[in-house]
């Protein structure tokens, strides 16, 4: 009963409004000079500095699935959980190389999207089309993912009821209120938030692993009793505090693709556009690595509820456990009722940053390669504006609709899906600041065979644990491909790879063929730009009767 947890609620709650009030006060936050335009509204002003940038981007990247799934899954299945970390570890020196670029041809020529580059690039409006719609598709169960965290805490702390609308209702005021302050105030709300957000959380780790292992017996009494646990359970012969035969390529493969899509996502890249210049864009690629200490104390979370005795909530089905219920519970468990509060409020405030972020990331990407390009070319940049402020309400109701239709058990696999379906974006948008060796059809093609397969391969993965036949995971057996061994795969690593080959073979072919591969509407200094530079009219606005440049 919700008047068990009373000084929960209460704690949650303040914390909540405080929030909420920075969200709208920051609508005047950095004196913005016309909020009814997309750079001001969706990129802040491309103006935030490396403080700014360090929080903003650390909260869009470590979020409710930080705090909830990931200790979740270690919960459930062991060192397979720790995935996460070393995939925030190596991620950060592939982008240093990735996005410094990204971000100078983005300022030269005003790209507010991934797509608006590929755009420019590949001359083509239709593979920015697929990138666009690729971006907002894998951005959906992400944001879904992060009202899963808000309502693991609201049920632990028994504020949800037995009806469909009675348990959904908190959520659906908690985003109501995050699509007001978004509307008005824009990126600026999460980026302003951010700070209490990332304080919150490391408090609340920071105490967790100081004040838990006294109280369960020490490190080593966490670790024996998560041994037995996965000893003693036949569920999973794969699942146990180390990695086994079995599961070790699968660890290797989801870690590093983990790692190619992170910076693929449109919030992440949006959150970087965002910056004033290269420096800071490099300042933060060096010190982001320290958010990842946190995630693997976050990771930890779900051995000592082991050690805890910790049983998660009743799921949705009957007879099923709700696994994102672990850490709330532990806290619940574990704490005092005014620091549960805290912590509660640290995941809850978690999951609307990066939600704020993801959903003007994919308000970008309609308003500039869906609406302009197809819709209305003549767009003013108010007109811009304000359809993404309405597009990322729509955003903000879609992901509602998930959580309430599909009301998904186990929180991880949705993220896993977008990881698969953001990585085919790779060819066109990672490697295409590097090179225009590929035709624009070949990519379009290679973006059709790695999403086929892809997609083929998830729906063949059943989850045991929630009684899913299908998108049930993205751990693939290589038995299904044929080889004799007992071993899985990350499904996007092969979606990929697939993507890749199509790609090189039909750029092959065209090239023999000797097809036209379009003008590319940048130049090798837009990659070098810096703060100060001169922008240049986008690319779909440049004069059509110009010269084509040679191809790169």
């Amino acid at each position: 009963m919700w008047r068990d947890h009373l000084t929960e609620i209460v704690v949650f709650t303040v914390l909540f409004l405080l929030v909420s009030v920075m969200g709208f006060v920051a609508a005047r936050w950095r004196a913005p000079r016309d909020m009814a335009h997309l750079d001001e509204w969706g990129l802040g002003g491309r103006s935030f500095g490396g403080w700014i940038t360090w929080f903003l981007v650390g909260g869009d990247l470590y979020t409710a699935y930080t705090f909830v799934a990931v200790p979740a899954l270690v919960f459930g299945a062991g060192a397979m959980g720790f995935f996460a970390v070393p995939y925030t570890i190596v991620i950060y020196p592939m982008v240093f190389l990735v996005l410094c670029r990204l971000w100078s041809v983005s300022h030269r020529h005003g790209f507010v999207t991934p797509a608006d580059f590929v755009r420019s690039r590949f001359d083509s409006p239709v593979l920015a089309l697929v990138v666009a719609i690729t971006g907002i598709v894998a951005t959906m169960p992400y944001i879904a993912l992060q009202l899963v965290g808000i309502e693991a805490v609201l049920k632990t702390m028994g504020v949800t009821g037995e009806s469909a609308l009675a348990r959904h209702l908190p959520i659906i005021i908690a985003f109501a209120i995050l699509a007001a302050y978004t509307y008005q105030s824009g990126l600026r709300a999460p980026a302003l938030i951010a700070f209490v957000k990332d304080t919150l959380i490391y408090v609340v780790i920071l105490v967790a692993v100081l004040w838990l292992p006294q109280k369960l017996g020490g490190w080593g009494s966490i670790f024996d009793a998560a041994e037995a646990k996965f000893q003693a359970t036949a569920q999973n012969p794969n699942d146990g505090i180390l990695l086994n035969a079995n599961n070790q390529l699968q660890y290797v493969t989801l870690a590093f693709g983990s790692a190619l899509a992170l910076f693929l996502y449109p919030h992440s890249i949006t959150g970087v556009l965002a910056s004033r210049n290269r420096d800071v864009i490099k300042r933060n690629m060096s010190a982001l690595p320290a958010y990842s200490l946190v995630l693997g104390l976050i990771a930890l979370l779900g051995y000592m509820a082991i050690a805890a005795g910790v049983k998660p909530l009743p799921g949705a089905t009957p007879g099923s456990a709700d696994a994102n219920t672990v850490v709330p519970v532990l806290f619940d468990q574990q704490f005092p009722d005014w620091f549960a509060g805290v912590a509660y409020a640290a995941i809850g405030i978690g999951a609307l940053v990066p939600a704020a972020i993801m959903s003007i990331a994919a308000a970008n990407l309609f308003t500039r390669n869906i609406y302009k390009e197809y819709l209305k070319r003549d767009a003013s940049p108010a007109q811009e504006a304000n359809v993404s402020k309405i597009t990322s309400l729509v955003v903000k109701v879609g992901a509602v609709a998930c959580i309430v239709f599909l009301d998904p058990q186990f929180s991880i696999d949705l993220q896993l899906i977008g990881g698969v379906i953001i990585l085919q974006t790779l060819p066109a948008v990672a490697l295409g600041l590097y090179t225009r060796w590929f035709y624009r059809g070949a990519l379009i093609a290679g973006w059709a065979a790695g999403m086929g397969l892809g997609m083929w391969m998830l729906y063949q993965i059943p989850n045991p644990a929630t009684k899913r036949a299908h998108f049930g995971g993205s751990a693939f057996p290589l038995s299904d491909f044929g080889f004799d061994t007992k071993k899985t795969i990350y499904v996007g690593i092969v979606a990929v790879l697939v993507n890749l080959l199509v790609a090189a073979l039909v750029t092959l072919v065209l090239r023999a063929a000797k097809v036209d591969a379009g003008r590319d509407g940048t130049t090798p200094d837009d990659y070098f730009a810096d703060e100060g530079d001169p922008r240049v009219t986008p690319g779909p606005a440049r004069d059509a009767d110009a010269a084509p440049e040679p191809v790169a």
